[in-house]
């Protein structure tokens, strides 16, 4: 026996307030609604121009660094807690949030030249030219044993580079060498070596926790396995790497800064050739760091610029400059996905919105749905050509604008000697009878 009823929900036609806007039935039929793709096409025009209205991702500058920067730190645990370490070694914790100093002292002698943070024992480790390593709480922020490390280690070589393994008791270092040390020891469990002067950073990948990657000074890459005894793979660039990133949601996948200007991307199971090119700096790549989702990373570089690249696309989406910037050290991805911080080599640590429109603060309901509603158009009608045009504007610097025009004219002038070179053809006048040089003579 079949039953057939008429449901009318409330929630469909009564409206929650009496401010509220009454809610109409509305019929999705195509054929009723003829003019709907101009109507989209309209919201998608003016969404794409309020989108650069409404772009002002400089959010603020913390200043207090009496030399320039050279890494940063983030605390897993407390979004608003900031590490920064300079060249004077400096360490500084900032509440970002505040945007105030919470406590400041002196580390190292010489620069910091790393931190990485252990959530094992919630402590942060930070390395320096003076070759030790030191461990400062980082719980107890008010307490009287800041002033002071509550261990330290000392090396033999100078140090480059740290970082802790995401689960156990084990950190590794670069320097001379790659070294893994445990908490409760003074000297490394293991060195690995692999005909390399020096190795300028190294990453433990968070996701297959035993595997390590590393920049060398020989332009190479190196990965090692914190299991085996000898490194396991190594891959050779053009020019040297400073800086290498793993992505926290993809296992096998890694991107590192290099000085030839680009950032690559490689998976660990196929190093002969990169999976993607990112392009868009005019100088040297000194940084990259990964969002917490995955999808987009952060670099920095010499050209006084940060780019926001999707990770899967050649070129960058966003790019961010003042015009008291200088030279970019180092920068980070704040772990709400929300925030990018960089540093830069004239002591100031700047806060930019990882998104340059998005509203910072309150936002309700039918505010975001309208947001997602407007960003799906502009998606929709991206290949317009007057969409297209607003939405990938973006204002450079003049250097910056000057220099890639000329990186475009030597690398065309490069493509087109490369091939003159494979093809062995050489430009001849054409052979131009008597009467026909008469005639032009004349002419």
């Amino acid at each position: 026996m079949k039953v057939k009823l008429l449901v009318r929900n409330p929630d469909d036609y009564l409206r929650e307030t009496k401010r509220d806007i009454h809610k109409v039935p509305r019929n999705y039929d195509p054929a009723l609604h003829p003019l709907e793709t101009p109507r989209e096409y309209t919201r998608a025009l003016n969404a794409v121009k309020l989108e650069k209205v409404f772009a002002l991702p400089f959010i603020g500058s913390l200043d207090g660094h009496r030399d320039g920067l050279t890494c940063l730190g983030k605390h897993p645990d407390h979004l608003s807690w900031l590490y920064s370490g300079a060249c004077d070694g400096e360490l500084k914790l900032w509440d970002v949030a505040k945007r105030k100093i919470v406590y400041t002292v002196q580390a190292h002698d010489g620069f910091i030249r790393a931190m990485s943070f252990s959530q094992e024992t919630s402590s942060l480790y930070t390395v320096g030219d003076d070759k030790l390593i030191k461990q400062w709480k980082a719980e107890e922020l008010y307490g009287s044993d800041l002033k002071a490390p509550i261990n330290t280690i000392v090396a033999r070589g100078m140090l480059t580079g740290i970082t802790h393994h995401r689960s156990k008791p084990v950190m590794a270092t670069c320097g001379e060498a790659c070294n893994l040390w445990e908490h409760s020891r003074a000297q490394p469990i293991k060195t690995f070596q692999w005909g390399v002067d020096s190795l300028q950073s190294i990453k433990f990948n968070q996701v297959e926790e035993n595997i390590i990657a590393a920049c060398g000074s020989d332009r190479s890459i190196i990965l090692y396995d914190m299991r085996e005894s000898v490194p396991v793979r190594k891959v050779v660039l053009k020019m040297r790497s400073n800086a290498l990133c793993w992505n926290p949601m993809e296992a096998f996948i890694f991107t590192v800064a290099n000085e030839d200007y680009n950032l690559y991307t490689f998976d660990m199971r196929n190093f002969a050739n990169p999976i993607n090119m990112h392009k868009d700096h005019v100088s040297a790549v000194v940084d990259v760091d990964y969002s917490p989702t995955g999808k987009e990373f952060v670099s920095a570089s010499y050209d006084k610029t940060i780019r926001l690249y999707n990770s899967r696309q050649a070129h960058s989406r966003d790019i961010y400059h003042t015009s008291r910037m200088q030279r970019l050290t180092c920068a980070a991805w704040s772990l709400d996905d929300r925030y990018v911080y960089s540093g830069s080599d004239e002591m100031n640590i700047r806060i930019w919105k990882a998104r340059a429109a998005e509203k910072l603060g309150v936002v309700k309901p039918r505010e975001k749905t309208a947001v997602r509603v407007n960003a799906k158009l502009v998606e929709k009608f991206a290949h317009h050509p007057a969409i297209k045009r607003i939405h990938r504007h973006r204002h450079v610097p003049g250097h910056v604008y000057n220099s890639r025009n000329e990186l475009r004219n030597s690398m065309i002038a490069a493509r087109r000697k490369e091939f003159n070179v494979r093809t062995h053809t050489k430009r001849q006048l054409p052979i131009i009878p008597e009467k026909a040089k008469v005639i032009v003579s004349e002419q």
